[in-house]
């Protein structure tokens, strides 16, 4: 790629720019994450909805418990996000993003966020990873020393819709915060939109020992599955894709360790 910088344009600016009609294989820069990035079509996120969740979650008795927000200030919080922004959009992912975006997205790309890091510090007690009486334990991106990730473009079009549909599973309740952050391609710096710890949410334990991480991510269930399942998924995920993240790795092996410690059976 040339050293010119890598702005935000639609790819139909960008086959003109180039002087060529640009391929409409969103995986023309990656084309070893085929096959490694599931279809939106196919994606239970592609419709997720607070009334759905509710549902879910009514039958296991702590639907009351939970802090949805509503469809008005889900949509008040997008609108914030996005003031201002013109053209195609950038998003961020560093988690169950990567591999099962639920977006339609035209571009996928390598990138770094240099002022962020994946941490495990999402403590679920609300039903979906981990209980009040077994907390379990999902990952956000916090302030830190880089993180590696992947950014989908969205083509202006469909920024509407998508980030509609990205909003109902990211922001279905507190825990973050939806801000643009500066994210590396190919040595260019650009603005992505991710989804960041928000620290003044009791869900985001910063301080969280490591010994608490262990027992949580060791134990937690809820309607989305084990805390067990989501690290050792994100881990491989990542192996899968190319990413390595020692503490992720690091902390996968010490909850196996417990595990076999305290007898619990393998998945």
């Amino acid at each position: 790629m040339s050293g010119r910088p890598w702005r935000v344009t639609s790819p139909g600016e960008q086959g003109i720019a180039c002087g060529m009609p640009l391929s409409p294989d969103p995986f023309r820069h990656h084309p070893g994450l085929r096959g490694k990035v599931k279809p939106f079509a196919t994606s239970y996120f592609r419709t997720i909805t607070s009334e759905a969740v509710r549902a879910t979650l009514a039958q296991t008795g702590i639907a009351e418990a939970f802090p949805f927000h509503s469809d008005a200030w889900r949509e008040a919080l997008r609108a914030e996000a996005l003031e201002g922004h013109q053209g195609d959009l950038l998003i961020f992912a560093y988690g169950s993003l990567i591999w099962d975006p639920a977006l339609d997205f035209t571009e996928i790309r390598r990138a770094h966020a240099p002022c962020h890091a994946r941490r495990f510090i999402l403590v679920d007690r609300l039903g979906a990873r981990g209980t009040a009486n077994a907390p379990g334990l999902m990952a956000a991106l916090d302030e830190g020393p880089g993180c590696d990730g992947l950014v989908f473009r969205i083509a202006e079009h469909k920024v509407e819709a998508e980030t509609e549909i990205l909003f109902r599973r990211e922001m279905i309740g507190p825990g973050y915060h939806a801000r643009f952050i500066p994210v590396v391609l190919d040595g260019q710096e650009v603005r992505a939109l991710s989804f960041i710890a928000d620290h003044d949410d009791p869900l985001m334990q910063a301080d969280i020992s490591r010994e608490d991480q262990i027992r949580f991510a060791a134990t937690g269930a809820g309607f989305l599955g084990t805390s067990f399942d989501y690290l050792q998924s994100t881990v491989e995920h990542l192996a899968e894709v190319g990413i390595d993240d020692p503490d992720a790795s690091d902390l996968l092996a010490a909850v196996r360790a417990w595990r076999a410690g305290a007898g619990l059976p393998p998945p």
